[in-house]
């Protein structure tokens, strides 16, 4: 397929993702020792939070500050505080994906255009495409924090789809990790989807277009003469 754009989900798609690591560098800073169960119990907060965020339940602001609640009360400290310097975290410790930067790079040779629709929060975005000059090769920057609406929501594909001057929708492809937002919202919209299943989970009610184990598979698919 030939495509004029190719859309790009933001954590482990991209990036590593590494939760633990940031949320143990941020603790390093109060004196404690986060440990595994540490992280599992704030995994149990955090992770129904982020359903209730794509669902349109709660606001970014509101994820952001009840996923550190109990932490903020233990430390005495304002959860949004908390909240700010683990973002500060995890940029620090940002690493792109294998093969992201060669991918990149391929798609801007054959003038094919790169955006990114990211559930993420624009703090760590933002600063993570400048620490790693991946800002020269992205086109568009969609971020559902500013936007207001999260993947899987139309709206959000839409507000894309019109910031990329409506393009034929055959000649977008949208990559994610995760089925339930990035494959799922790329199908609803009519975009042809990749799934970046690097963990060689089962999909099982949501089929992607394509489906990879690495980004270099994907580049493969988009320079097929390659």
């Amino acid at each position: 397929m030939d495509y004029k754009w190719v859309l790009f989900d933001a954590d482990e798609t991209l990036f590593h993702f590494d939760n633990f690591s940031g949320l143990k560098k941020l603790f390093e800073r109060y004196g404690v020792n986060f440990t595994q169960a540490d992280f599992e119990s704030y995994q149990m907060v955090n992770k129904p939070l982020w359903v209730d965020y794509q669902n349109g339940a709660i606001t970014a602001a509101e994820l952001q500050t009840k996923r550190f609640t109990q932490w903020a009360n233990k430390l005495s400290v304002s959860a949004k505080k908390l909240n700010s310097e683990f973002l500060d975290c995890m940029a620090e410790i940002c690493e792109p994906l294998a093969g992201a930067k060669e991918l990149l790079i391929s798609l801007q040779k054959k003038n094919i255009k790169v955006g990114i629709i990211t559930n993420g929060f624009a703090a760590l975005q933002k600063v993570r495409l400048e620490r790693t000059g991946f800002d020269s090769h992205i086109s568009l920057l969609v971020i559902s924090e500013l936007v207001g609406i999260a993947k899987p929501h139309r709206d959000i594909f839409q507000y894309a789809f019109e910031k990329m001057e409506t393009p034929n929708k055959n000649q977008v492809l949208m990559v994610g990790d995760t089925l339930e937002s990035d494959i799922l919202g790329g199908n609803n919209f009519g975009f042809d989807t990749c799934w970046l299943n690097s963990n060689s989970k089962q999909a099982e009610h949501i089929i992607p277009t394509y489906e990879v184990s690495t980004l270099s598979e994907l580049e493969e698919i988009l320079n097929p003469s390659n």
